[in-house]
Order: C-alpha cells, then structure tokens, then sequence
C-alpha cells in the first residue's frame, strides 16, 4: 500500500449540490428556494428565536432567579452509603467516586458527608464538610471524621 494510493471509503465523500444547473438536475431555476419570498433571498432568513416581529417569548417571560459563580459544589454522601465499607477502611473523596457511591461533580470543594442511614463500622472519613448528625453517627460507630481542606 502507497499512500497516494489511499481513497475514503464508498459512499463516505458525497459530490456538493450543483445548483442551478438546468432542470434535468432537479435543482435548476429557483435552485431548491421556491418562488420569492423571505427566504429566496441573499443572505435570507431570520435569526434564532426571531418571531415575525411580535415580542420574542425570552422577553415576554420575566426574569427570575440567580445563578451564584461562587457556590460551591460538593460530592454528597450519606451515612448509610458507607455501611458496607469494611472496618478500617480510609473514606475519602477518592474512594467515594471510585467505588460509585457517588457521582463525580464538575469544579467540586471536595466531599461532603450527610447523617441519612445508619453505621455500624468503625471506618475513617475524611471529607471537607459533614452535618451533625453525619459526624456523631461515624463517632458513635467507633470511627473518626476528619475535616481536611
């Protein structure tokens, strides 16, 4: 094999439409346009979202809500995941998502660990934020919640 002799595979480069070009090609005359109008024109059409001219429904609905750059966003994680970890274990951001006990969030502060089910092991966490009720279960199971970052 030579590579001037290398081709795209059938069917994988399709010849542009010839507009225009007599009746026989099935786009001659208008040139697949119709007849006048908005859209036979050069440089025809509208813009998206364009309406006719009467109020665009993004300006006839009232503006609403706010979107804080700033918020920090956490993996959540309740107690009640962590039941099946075997004592010992270190839980952290790592291992929540490498086991699938959460999902992976875009631009995170790290973890944060909620008080919904319960423990029974004795297992390290170490995440960035936990709610009370969160941090007395893992204490009261014989573990340790550390606060890291």
């Amino acid at each position: 094999m030579r590579i001037d002799t290398i081709s795209p595979a059938e069917g994988a480069r399709t010849s542009a439409k010839r507009l225009g070009r007599g009746i026989g090609s099935g786009l001659g005359k208008t040139s697949g346009k119709g007849h006048k109008g908005q859209w036979a024109r050069s440089g025809g059409g509208v813009r998206p979202g364009f309406e006719g001219g009467q109020m665009p429904l993004a300006r006839r609905i009232p503006k609403r809500g706010f979107n804080n750059h700033f918020r920090k966003e956490y993996v959540v994680v309740n107690v009640g995941d962590l039941a099946d970890v075997p004592a010992g274990t270190v839980v952290d951001y790592a291992f929540v998502v490498s086991n699938g006990l959460a999902k992976e969030v875009k631009n995170n502060c790290g973890l944060k660990v909620l008080g919904n089910g319960e423990i029974g092991v004795a297992i390290t966490v170490k995440a960035a934020k936990y709610s009370a009720t969160a941090k007395a279960a893992i204490e009261q199971a014989g573990g340790t919640a550390e606060v890291i970052g």
